[in-house]
């Protein structure tokens, strides 16, 4: 069930996470287990998902997303 529906895309940070990803060379189960040692609970293929902008990101989920890759919530929001 999709919540919420943008333009045909769940989210809008997808692709800049994996942009963010492929520069610090980290595999998407390097960042899962980086986003599980921060309690949010994330598989390699949820990762897989929201860089294909398949899933909803939450607003928790961001702003771990942003701690993690060393970078501001709005430099996730922003292409």
């Amino acid at each position: 069930m999709k919540i919420y529906d943008y333009e045909g895309k769940a989210n809008i940070v997808g692709k800049r996470i994996y942009e963010l990803r492929k520069q610090q060379k980290l595999s998407q189960e390097d960042l899962a287990a980086k986003m599980q040692l921060n309690n949010i609970e994330i598989s390699q293929k949820v990762i897989s998902r929201i860089e294909k902008q398949e899933r909803f990101v939450t607003d928790y989920e961001l702003l771990v997303f942003s701690q993690v890759l060393g970078v501001s919530i709005y430099d996730l929001l922003t292409p």
